[in-house]
């Protein structure tokens, strides 16, 4: 086929202008690499073939050395120039991350979620997106058919019930280096992604380097070869240096994935003509330069056009144009304005608009329930009202409805198509939200046991929680990660450990960790209106109430509209000032606040302790707090954790000094034993872990301090 002669010249004019800048950063390293950047310089053909064809509904992944496909996108050089001297008006990021690091959501642009400089990690979110995608389609065909037919009780979620019109509702885009695709990761999202025949293509752009490494030494096999391994994921290896070759092969595959909706991998050998980062100096290591130069795609496009009408001068023109225009670009933005101390502060959040308890907590003639049964219900009359609500992860489908029955009957009454099991996949459970939450869906996901939240921390931290402050507000990762945890009957140490401070030193993400099932479900309903990525840790013990003390845990359900808001700690047990008495503020969550309960009951110290329960870990109540504290004099804090180097110590050191002035004592901790895990015999599990006697005890210390 053809390229007609307006398609070339667009090309050239991006690939000129992005290798002009690419020369220009060179002309000028000492002051363009105060931060660090990569240039697309060898590997501008392919992208700029990609970027030409995406229209304002796709979703694009670009990384970070592709800048040549945010110039044919639409972004000018001046744009990008922002980004890389870090300036306040940087587009992407406001000064926040580094070069082609876009996040992206103009009206007449492919939207650019955000994502990191973690290696093959875009992969699940950009995953994510194209299955929001697929979802929300399967959602207007089921539409249609009710209207047109009446109500039905299933969905048909097959690609034939889609009307073609309703399929070209976008398609994700995710850039890959080659040596991403050894990342594990990797293999989640085109598990994923040929399983549900989603509407991505992956381009590989391979130039044989990782950074010193070369392909001989770190890969069996390029991307080409490995994802023929993944049936139902399509891959063509091309030449990524022939623009004609890489258009029009993208343009048929593109054309399937709108129409067919299912994936692609297009592999392209490209050369790197330009140092892997500003930092990282070709001339190190490089031992193939002079090979990588024989394939510079600039000669190649440049003979293409003069075979197509060009003239030597019209090129010549186009080349002095661009770099008369990258050199104006660098000059106004090394003018630009710099950000100022405030603008560290902002969007770190988006706001929410739960900040008030609202509804009935304990309405009249409500039955009690215990707490599973809580979450049960919050989540079941959510997806009744809102139709972008999703559940998903390991064994919540209709089989089974969670290991914990927390999903019972969920995929009966919504569907398979919105509560369905995932494959044992940890990053891709949390990452893919960042993607489905981009095209407006509200996912609550779950990790089966706090102990294999492991491999899903990579997602959690570098795409979920930096989302919003990294994209400068354009893209909060609005999601629910639900957390089972805790020790219970003899879970051992795969099935009972508790992580809170590992998760509470993530910023970015909201935690909740309730004691009792009517705040489980007030909070699940405000993390469901919250825009921000929240997680919910639920005690395992406290399910059910089956551990003896915890009859605590089991409430009247409340009401539909019951909302609690994040921050804001309950005085549970509340006493009066006494000046001539020994009284003990204890700061505890979750199970700890049946234990702190229980101790006080059979001290018989119920006036003497006051017992806050924190209902959330970020944000958290100082306020109440200190003043709990302040007027206590001595303060315990209660946890299920090893205590050492954790969150409770934290909140500890916190307390002394805010209420140092006020403290009669230390202010002390009492948690699990530190040893490695929790073992399975239960009197070992009972020596590692608190109980009430053992806060008795702490408390008597403290009483008698």
């Amino acid at each position: 086929m053809k390229i007609n002669k307006e398609i070339l010249k667009k090309a050239f004019t991006k690939l000129v202008t992005a290798k002009a800048m690419s020369e220009l950063y060179e002309e000028n390293f000492k002051v363009v690499s105060k931060y660090v950047h990569a240039t697309s310089r060898g590997h501008e053909v392919i992208q700029i073939a990609l970027g030409m064809q995406l229209l304002p509904q796709d979703y694009a992944f670009p990384y970070y050395r592709d800048d040549a496909m945010l110039l044919s996108v639409g972004m000018t050089p001046y744009d990008l120039m922002l980004q890389v001297l870090a300036k306040k008006d940087d587009p992407f990021s406001a000064g926040r991350t580094y070069y082609c690091h876009p996040s992206l959501r103009d009206d007449d642009k492919p939207k650019i979620p955000h994502q990191s400089s973690a290696t093959g990690m875009q992969a699940i979110p950009a995953t994510g997106v194209a299955m929001g995608i697929r979802y929300k389609e399967s959602m207007r065909a089921s539409d249609n058919k009710e209207n047109n037919e009446g109500p039905s009780s299933t969905v048909d979620f097959s690609l034939e019930s889609v009307d073609t019109r309703l399929r070209d509702n976008g398609f994700v885009v995710c850039s890959l280096g080659d040596a991403s695709v050894t990342e594990g990761e990797i293999a989640e999202a085109f598990q994923m992604a040929a399983l549900k025949q989603l509407p991505i293509l992956y381009l590989v752009q391979d130039n044989g380097w990782d950074i010193s490494a070369n392909a001989a030494e770190t890969r069996a096999q390029d991307a080409f070869e490995y994802a023929r391994g993944f049936n139902g994921l399509e891959a063509i290896t091309i030449d990524g240096t022939d623009f004609e070759e890489s258009y029009t092969a993208l343009q048929d595959v593109i054309k399937k994935i709108r129409t067919e909706h299912r994936p692609f991998l297009v592999h392209a050998k490209v050369p790197l003509l330009n140092h892997h980062t500003s930092g990282v100096r070709m001339e190190w290591y490089r031992d193939d330069l002079e090979e990588a130069r024989s394939r510079d795609p600039f000669p190649k496009m440049w003979n293409l056009l003069l075979k197509n009408g060009f003239t030597e001068t019209d090129l010549e023109t186009i080349v002095a144009t661009a770099e008369k225009e990258v050199a104006a670009s660098l000059e106004k933005a090394l003018k630009a304005e710099d950000p100022s101390p405030e603008d560290l502060f902002t969007n770190d959040f988006a706001p929410t608009p739960v900040t008030e308890e609202v509804g009935e907590r304990a309405p009249k003639g409500a039955e009690k329930v215990v707490m599973v049964d809580c979450a049960l219900f919050a989540i079941e009359e959510l997806m009744a009202k809102h139709p972008e609500c999703l559940l998903y992860g390991q064994d919540v489908g209709g089989r089974l409805g969670g290991v914990f029955r927390e999903a019972a009957t969920l995929a009966q009454k919504f569907g398979d198509h919105r509560v369905f099991n995932t494959p044992i996949q940890e990053a891709f459970i949390v990452g893919s939200t960042v993607g489905m939450s981009a095209v407006g869906l509200k996912p609550i996901v779950e990790v089966q046991f706090a102990d294999y939240i492991w491999p899903g921390l990579n997602q959690l931290f570098t795409e979920v929680s930096r989302s919003c402050y990294l994209s400068n507000g354009k893209w909060p990762v609005s999601m629910i990660l639900r957390v089972p945890i805790g020790a219970y009957g003899s879970g051992g140490p795969y099935h009972s450990s508790s992580m809170e401070s590992v998760v509470s030193n993530i910023r970015g993400i909201k935690i909740a960790y309730p004691s009792n099932g009517a705040d489980l479900k007030g909070l699940m309903k405000a993390a469901y209106y919250d825009p921000n990525p929240v997680v919910i840790f639920e005690h395992k013990g406290l399910y059910w109430s089956k551990v003896s003390g915890t009859k605590g845990a089991t409430s009247i359900e409340p009401s539909e509209d019951y909302m609690l808001p994040f921050g804001k700690a309950w005085v549970l047990q509340e006493i009066w000032k006494q000046e001539e008495e020994e009284t003990i503020s204890i700061i505890t969550y979750g199970m700890g606040v049946h234990w702190a309960m229980n101790a006080s009951e059979e001290l018989g110290l119920q006036d003497k302790i006051e017992i806050v329960d924190l209902r959330t870990l970020h944000p958290l109540d100082y306020e109440t707090v200190f003043a709990s504290v302040q007027k206590c004099g001595k303060c315990l804090v209660v946890t299920e954790e090893p205590s050492e180097n954790s969150f409770s110590r934290a909140l500890q050191g916190r307390i002394q000094e805010e209420c140092f002035q006020y403290l009669d004592a230390p202010v002390m901790v009492i948690g699990s034993e530190n040893m490695p895990a929790i073992p399975l015999n239960s009197v070992l599990e009972q020596t590692m872990i608190p109980s009430v006697e053992k806060v008795k005890a702490k408390i008597e210390q403290l009483l008698n301090y």
